[in-house]
């Protein structure tokens, strides 16, 4: 499917993650050059799905799209290289799969403050990672891609 349009996508790793209601996650990406593509999928539960473009060329650049992806709708979202990734669960015991074109690097591993693009998360008192809490603000971001 992916080739038929011009897509290349190998998976080289894959992971899944459970989370309670109100949970965000990200916003993740791996920097050049341990960029990957990404295919996620909701096997269990539902969330709200955010990628964010990160290319500096991209006529989209700063833009993000979102997705609700459930076990009920079976739907996925295809993540490319240069874009940043996150969610919001919106039931507890969510589990979310991401399927990766990359090898999992830490010197790589990158992030954008989950507040910081213009999405307002529709969650009043959502739960964070500290690791989560110190990615940089998107206005203050480097040139990844």
């Amino acid at each position: 499917m992916f080739s038929d349009v011009g897509i290349d996508f190998q998976i080289r790793e894959s992971y899944f993650s459970v989370s309670h209601k109100n949970v965000i996650r990200g916003m993740h990406f791996q920097a050049v050059p341990h960029e990957h593509d990404k295919l996620v999928y909701c096997p269990k539960g539902k969330i709200l799905d955010v990628i964010l473009d990160l290319r500096n060329d991209s006529p989209t650049y700063g833009q993000y799209h979102t997705a609700e992806l459930s076990e009920a709708n079976g739907k996925a979202i295809f993540a490319p290289k240069g874009f940043a990734h996150g969610f919001l669960s919106l039931e507890d015991e969510t589990i979310t799969t991401y399927l990766l074109s990359s090898e999992y690097a830490p010197q790589s591993d990158a992030g954008v403050l989950w507040n910081s693009f213009g999405f307002e998360w529709p969650c009043t008192n959502p739960i964070i990672s500290e690791r989560d809490l110190s990615f940089e603000v998107f206005r203050n971001l480097k040139k990844y891609f």
